[in-house]
């Protein structure tokens, strides 16, 4: 979801940096700024700020037990190994 509070802020600082002499164009402009930075921005692929933290756990999770389950085959493959050379 994008946020429409940062967009109006940056179509505003966008306007802004208008020439003096363009004073009457500004307000069309940040609109126009405001309409194009939607459009683009509503095309990418992007999620929250939220739901990313989410999934760095989810994926922090899955790695502290793939590890895990990897030492334990390990320590299986090493005993299996050792009971063969006995």
């Amino acid at each position: 979801m994008l946020d429409f509070k940062s967009i109006d802020d940056l179509a505003r600082r966008l306007s802004e940096l208008v020439p003096p002499g363009l004073d009457g164009a500004r307000e069309d402009l940040a609109r126009n700024f405001r309409a194009a930075l939607q459009a683009g921005l509503g095309q990418l692929d992007l999620v929250t700020r939220e739901e990313f933290d989410v999934q760095r756990a989810v994926l922090l999770r899955t790695r502290e037990k793939l590890e895990a389950l990897e030492r334990r085959l390990a320590e299986l493959e090493a005993a299996r190994a050792g009971s063969r050379a006995d």
